[in-house]
């Protein structure tokens, strides 16, 4: 059965988009792939979400978005550095005109005490635009913390929309 709150989300998600003509891309790696499922439930979904990656490994994301090997080595995995050059690299590697990335920690092992579990790294981008992205501290277990991940992704794309059609628009 499908989450009734994700499937509302993503459906307005996918209204604002289509609104204004712009295609979705997706660069996930805690989430597995759950936002881009989360959008694609919702029917027509194909007229606005353009095509999503699920990069679990660091080869992953440095072979499919670009992200540097640099980066990796300097901030590890679940860090805004490595989320704004996955959503950079989905937005290069895609035709969308908006991405969102996300990397995290869900648990149940995997924490430090610098990242402990429900550590979320998320980025959004429009194309030739400036990444915005912030870090998220959840609780829950694995799959809350997932779930969680997903709707952040959903509303910040959400936000994201209005400062897009403001760009267009002058």
């Amino acid at each position: 059965m499908p989450d009734k709150a994700l499937y509302g989300l993503a459906a307005k998600v996918g209204e604002a988009l289509q609104a204004q003509g712009l295609m979705l891309a997706t660069a996930e790696s805690c989430t597995g792939g759950w936002v881009a499922q989360a959008v694609t439930a919702v029917p027509g979904s194909s007229q606005w979400f353009e095509r999503g990656f699920v990069t679990y490994t660091y080869i992953s994301k440095r072979e499919m978005l670009g992200v540097s090997q640099d980066t990796l080595a300097a901030h590890g995995a679940v860090s805004e550095p490595t989320v704004h050059e996955m959503v950079i690299g989905a937005l290069a590697s895609s035709h969308a005109q908006i991405a969102v990335a996300i990397s995290g920690t869900a648990g149940p092992d995997g924490g430090t005490p610098d990242k402990p579990v429900g550590t979320v790294c998320l980025a959004w981008a429009v194309k030739n635009g400036e990444p915005k992205s912030t870090t998220l501290r959840l609780s829950g277990d694995r799959e809350g913390i997932r779930r969680a991940a997903v709707r952040a992704a959903l509303e910040g794309v959400l936000e994201l929309l209005p400062a897009v059609r403001d760009k267009r628009n002058k």
